[in-house]
């Protein structure tokens, strides 16, 4: 799960042609992903599952920045102190969302479902029209979007960072390229320049909502129980390209089947004062991560940011948005 960082080059991904990685990559061994690909062929998954599991381990023992991150997102989560056993189960499910993709890769059988209230994301498939979808790195919320949108036959352009050691990424990539391509976030300044030509077609632009990092625009919203700062790109871009934006995320139930949760459409109306826009768009957002910090507790491994917490917004920034 590559975090956004901002555009050089869009087309599908195919490791050949897409521009080399730049600073970040992914931990692991550059062989990682082809040996978890080749045990779970030859290995029955009573032998598998138990060696992902001593693999697990490992990384946390030799990830200390990610075990702190996991540590402190975890004590916010959970209604009591996370114990090293918390941290494993929290590596794992990141572990096991790999598998799941690899095996999707391999062309295992995957079912993915809406929710019991679909909204946004259902119409959407419905009936395809230009939109913004926002997504966090929760669950198998990317494995989703390329599925459904292969699914559905429809057109998304994935806006992502080019890191090194993302084979999972690159073959679904390549497994999904007739409907889904990627727009590579890798200097700052340039995203307007690369979406102007996704957004002149009805193709549904994809990015992600949750990491600061290389957000040039962020405003404070609740969320684990303080006002912490999120991207807040998504709704700019809605009022310069004049698109509808649906946010949604991923979570896997069982071997077989996903489940993704949606939010209902936010749509600009013609001749509203951009301050008005941007005050419903803070409320839509709000609903959203209400939606998702519910989620968390009763899934709290899910959240597959090993990276520092969302920061808690200074008081002046909170006072300010308060009084918005």
């Amino acid at each position: 799960m590559e975090p956004m960082r901002t555009v050089t080059n869009a087309g599908a991904a195919n490791p050949s042609t897409s521009p080399p990685a730049r600073h970040a990559r992914n931990p692991g061994p550059d062989w990682g992903y082809a040996f978890l690909r080749f045990s779970d062929r030859v290995l029955p998954e009573f032998l598998f599952r138990p060696l992902r599991m001593l693999g697990t381990w490992f990384a946390v023992a030799a990830m200390p920045t990610q075990r702190r991150h996991s540590r402190a997102y975890l004590a916010q989560v959970l209604p009591r102190r996370p114990t090293t056993l918390d941290v494993f189960h929290h590596f794992f499910a990141f572990q096991e969302s790999l598998i799941l993709k690899l095996r999707v890769i391999n062309g295992r059988f995957h079912r993915c479902d809406m929710s019991a209230q679909p909204a946004g994301f259902g119409a959407w498939l419905e009936t395809p029209f230009p939109v913004l979808l926002g997504t966090f790195h929760v669950g198998v919320s990317d494995l989703l979007g390329f599925m459904l949108g292969g699914r559905h036959r429809t057109r998304i352009a994935i806006v992502r960072q080019r890191v090194g050691n993302s084979e999972d990424t690159a073959r679904l990539g390549e497994r999904f390229k007739d409907f889904v391509h990627f727009v590579w976030v890798n200097e700052p300044g340039e995203m307007i320049f690369a979406l102007k030509e996704a957004a002149e077609t009805s193709t549904a632009i994809a990015l992600q909502c949750d990491r600061v990092d290389f957000s040039a625009r962020t405003e404070a919203f609740e969320f684990l129980g303080a006002r912490r700062l999120f991207p807040f790109t998504i709704y700019h871009l809605a009022i310069l390209l004049q698109r509808p934006v649906v946010l949604s995320v991923g979570v896997q139930v069982s071997a077989e089947r996903s489940v993704l949760y949606d939010s209902p459409v936010f749509s600009i109306a013609p001749g509203e004062p951009r301050s008005a826009t941007l005050d419903r768009a803070r409320a839509h957002f709000q609903e959203f991560l209400a939606r998702l910090e519910s989620l968390l507790r009763d899934s709290p491994y899910v959240w597959f940011n090993f990276t520092a917490l969302n920061p808690v917004a200074p008081a002046a920034d909170t006072t300010d948005a308060e009084s918005r």
